[in-house]
């Protein structure tokens, strides 16, 4: 016999409402046959130019008149299929035609939540809802909502995982946003130009075919070569300037909002807590205008650029934001090896540095493209001290870091006594740190 109490409870729980996806979505999923037959004659063109010339005219018009109405169909029946809910505690989504699969995504296992807009989906008013999840290499995703619905949705799982009651979770909408930082295009356009990267991949693509050419003869071969570097020479410059024009940076309850994009736009969420490495790039050309870039590792998140280019005192003021109570030690701040460490790396050893503050352990490298990577004493999983045999001659050694994003800090040529201390202090810097740290919930 139940309980009066739970009955009642039973009785009065709110049914869970599926929605389905944007009417538009069917066109969308309708390209995934023709997709499918473009990658095939791709795969083997001879053998699809023999095909076609076997086929008729006529022939040709019936296959297409049998192929578009299948593909149309297979869209609709796709999206007619797919449901998704929100309850209390997660985010359902059913998919499958033939073969169903549900996925129930726990709302505190959100690393982040974006909002993106490809040109086509900004054209016709539609959005995808990306969520970053504990434990998946691949995001989920809801493609595509409206773009009001969009935002509406996010605003939801993010109200609901913070703990406001349901019935106050629209209420609650997206949280107001304090803008930060905006980049110039102007200054975008001149990094770019100042980044040795931009200019090797040129170099590369300019000079690497002509070289191939009077070497082999070879038109196929200057080709495979030749496109993949300009590719690579486009991603750097041009690729990289659309996809980070007008980049701005706010700040929100639900953590720093990052909204960039020309084509396609794209809305993100750096959510409080969970960042687990800053590193604030300086490339050689930069520093004469005092430049830098700032990128952070998240655990389970692809967000990978905070600010793309930005003066030093402006992006370590949203550092401080990213990581409340951080202050990026000075340049002076920064220990170098001992000298001996020369006999292991030449030059170069003179680009290492290390701090270590209440908050963070803080490393630097790179001579000509330094790099500051700081993580949070909270945030360190394990602390591992390397010894090569070069390395022992010299009684030197390197600590790493490992953090919660799988990524790995590492203070390079530091004394093997430094080291070891450095080592035994460090693991209890953590220890305390995670006990101490504030737990990572959204709107918190």
């Amino acid at each position: 016999m139940t309980a009066p109490g739970i009955d009642d409870a039973v009785r009065q729980k709110p049914p869970v409402t599926e929605r389905r996806l944007h009417p538009v979505t069917p066109l969308r999923r309708a390209w995934a046959p023709v997709a499918v037959l473009i990658g095939w004659a791709v795969h083997d063109p001879d053998q699809t130019q023999r095909q076609l010339t076997r086929l008729t005219p006529t022939l040709l018009l019936i296959i297409l008149a049998l192929f578009v109405p299948a593909a149309a169909l297979y869209g609709f029946l796709t999206w007619w299929y797919t449901h998704f809910a929100v309850t209390e505690a997660e985010l359902r989504i059913r998919t499958g035609l033939v073969f169903r699969r549900t996925a129930h995504i726990r709302l505190e296992r959100i690393q982040a939540i974006d909002v993106t807009q490809p040109l086509l989906a900004r054209v016709a008013g539609v959005a995808k809802l990306k969520l970053d999840v504990i434990g998946t290499d691949k995001k989920d995703e809801l493609a595509f909502l409206g773009e009001r619905e969009a935002r509406a949705l996010r605003a939801e799982l993010l109200a609901r995982a913070a703990g406001f009651a349901p019935e106050t979770a629209h209420e609650v909408g997206e949280a107001p946003a304090r803008e930060l930082l905006r980049t110039p295009p102007r200054d975008l356009a001149i990094a770019l130009v100042l980044t040795g990267a931009t200019w090797a991949t040129l170099a590369a693509a300019l000079v690497v075919p002509p070289v191939l050419w009077f070497a082999t003869h070879s038109l196929w071969t200057v080709l495979a070569t030749g496109v993949p570097l300009l590719g690579a020479a486009g991603a750097s410059s041009v690729g990289r300037f659309v996809g980070e024009y007008d980049w701005t940076v706010g700040e929100s309850p639900d953590g720093l909002r990052i909204d960039h994009g020309l084509l396609d736009r794209t809305h993100e969420t750096v959510p409080p807590g969970r960042v687990q490495t800053v590193r604030i790039v300086e490339p050689l050309l930069w520093r004469r205008r005092g430049w830098v870039r700032v990128e952070l590792d998240v655990a389970g998140s692809s967000n990978s650029v905070l600010v793309p280019v930005a003066p030093r005192e402006v992006a370590e003021a949203i550092v401080a934001r990213v990581l409340p109570g951080v202050v990026v030690p000075p340049v002076s701040a920064l220990s170098r090896p001992p000298r001996r460490a020369g006999r292991c790396v030449p030059v170069w050893w003179r680009g290492y540095g290390l701090a270590v503050t209440d908050a963070v352990f803080a490393s630097r490298h790179g001579l000509l493209r330094r790099s500051l990577a700081l993580v949070p004493h909270a945030k360190v999983q394990s602390v591992r001290l390397a010894q090569g045999p070069w390395q022992r001659l010299w009684r030197l050694a390197a600590v790493h870091v490992d953090t919660g994003a799988n990524k790995t800090v590492t203070a390079r040529l530091r004394d093997v006594e430094e080291a070891a201390e450095l080592l035994r202090a460090q693991a209890e810097r953590s220890r305390t740190g995670r006990r101490d740290a504030r737990p990572d919930r959204w709107m918190a």
